[in-house]
């Protein structure tokens, strides 16, 4: 099996990774959706599912807008992000030093390096700075990293997200009478 994998072309090995990288996804939060999540039987007012319209921000400050929105991008294989976003947050708000260093390797073999488990989509010089900031850990070493994550995920996934079946049936359950009224208007 393995004379076979070192005939193959890097292109097909680069997507061998991306295929056991969102198997390993799968694997790990198998039945994990909306129904399933913490979201369960406690839907969001209709307000609250209009105030995440409002910014990415909003979005992420909601309990049950972080579940619905991490709900999708694990619907989209992309769950990696918000993840390691989080994780950065933990790390920076870490006081104990010595727990510093353990939280730093842990989030550069899951996100950072070149064959994490969950690694994030970030530039070669993010990743060589993020590198060599860890070097010298500071709470603040992964900050460009977790930046560009932020910037990707606030330009990319949240208008997706917000334009998505995840977001508008959510909305609807909210209010059902509204439901029609607020997605079904002619174009204009």
């Amino acid at each position: 099996m393995c004379k076979g994998l070192a005939s193959l072309s890097t292109c097909c090995l680069e997507r061998a990774k991306v295929l056991k990288a969102r198997l390993g996804s799968i694997l790990q939060k198998p039945n994990w959706n909306l129904s399933s999540s913490k979201i369960g039987q406690n839907k969001p007012t209709l307000e609250e599912c209009l105030r995440w319209k409002q910014s990415f921000e909003k979005l992420l400050s909601s309990k049950y807008g972080l579940y619905a929105f991490t709900a999708f991008l694990v619907s989209e294989f992309s769950e990696e992000n918000i993840a390691f976003y989080f994780a950065c947050e933990d790390y920076r708000n870490t006081k104990s030093t010595a727990k510093l260093l353990a939280k730093a390797q842990k989030i550069h073999d899951e996100f950072i390096s070149s064959d994490a488990p969950r690694e994030i989509n970030i530039d070669h010089e993010t990743r060589d700075i993020t590198k060599a900031n860890m070097l010298a850990l500071t709470p603040f070493c992964f900050d460009l990293a977790q930046h560009k994550i932020y910037m990707l995920m606030a330009k990319d996934c949240y208008p997706r997200f917000l334009r998505s079946p995840v977001y508008k049936d959510l909305v609807c359950q909210a209010k059902p009478s509204r439901c029609t009224s607020v997605w079904s208007r002619p174009a204009g």
